[in-house]
């Protein structure tokens, strides 16, 4: 049953949002196995004021033993 959050700079309209995390599901369908009815997606806007110290530093560098994609950006770059 995965989960996934997605967290990105606020501006985005929710066509665009849907479309990303139709995409998203698709890819882990096929990638993992699930059926549609197992995965879940959400989308949390983020002020670009707020990038750094509310993800960057929380959820990149706090966990970066669990990267599998690295920031091209910031200190982990």
């Amino acid at each position: 049953m995965p989960h996934v959050t997605v967290k990105m700079y606020a501006g985005r309209d929710r066509a665009a949002k849907q479309e990303l995390a139709d995409r998203i599901g698709e890819v882990m369908q096929d990638v993992l196995g699930y059926g549609p009815e197992s995965v879940s997606i959400a989308i949390q806007d983020v002020a670009p004021s707020r990038w750094m110290t509310d993800v960057y530093e929380q959820d990149i560098t706090a966990h970066e033993s669990e990267l599998y994609k690295r920031p091209g950006y910031g200190p982990l770059a």
